[in-house]
């Protein structure tokens, strides 16, 4: 009688680690937003949330960047202040993560580099990289946008004041439309500077922070 029990142990033991194997293999599809978020605002959250919930992402990593390449450093709050903004903005909502992996890697940060290095540390995971209709247009411009182009989806949001240029009919870009709200991050600073109201325009916790810290006073 001691031989099934044995045989059915084993059985056991193979199908866990089937399930495991399964597990450290399936392919989940994270969206990378990146931005100097500088605050991050409602704008952003909305954009990200639709990703996730009508796309077809698993997840959707808000990637803070220290140096766009592309604007003035001085002009960008603490970096670390603007992730703890991020996190705050983001609340309990489990398909959505702050991320400070640039904060780590050679600076200026470029797209293609950080794509790369998630890439070789997450092999279970499909990069895609989501932007604005207007940083489509001026792709030509990115470092090494060719390969970006070709390794990586890219899903763009449609701003109806830009045109997308004649990368939208690339095949590994896809268009979709999103609900857009006319917010910037300056606009907010500069809110901020004449002591005017940011309620609305960002999430409360968000804004409460701003006004303790002093940030962008």
């Amino acid at each position: 009688m001691a031989k099934p029990l044995f045989s059915f142990c084993n059985f056991a033991i193979i199908i866990i680690r089937i399930r495991i194997r399964n597990q450290l293999f399936t392919i989940m599809k994270v969206g990378l937003f990146f931005g100097s978020f500088n605050p991050i605002h409602v704008g952003h959250l909305i954009i990200a949330n639709h990703f996730v919930e009508f796309g077809d992402l698993d997840e959707l990593w808000v990637i803070v960047s220290p140096h766009n390449p592309l604007k003035k450093k001085s002009t960008l709050a603490n970096d670390y202040d603007r992730l703890h903004l991020v996190n705050l903005a983001i609340g309990d909502n489990l398909k959505l993560r702050a991320s400070n992996i640039e904060f780590s890697l050679p600076k200026p940060s470029y797209t293609i580099d950080t794509l790369t290095y998630l890439s070789e540390k997450h092999p279970n995971k499909e990069f895609v990289l989501i932007m604005g209709g207007d940083n489509l247009r001026t792709l030509h411009k990115w470092k090494n946008y060719e390969l970006l182009l070709r390794d990586y989806q890219i899903y763009v949001y449609q701003r109806p004041e830009y045109d997308l240029g004649e990368l939208k009919t690339h095949e590994n870009v896809r268009v979709f439309e999103a609900p857009l709200m006319a917010i910037s991050a300056s606009f907010i600073r500069k809110c901020l500077n004449k002591g005017k109201s940011i309620r609305y325009l960002v999430a409360d916790s968000v804004m409460d922070y701003i006004k303790s810290s002093g940030m962008y006073s």
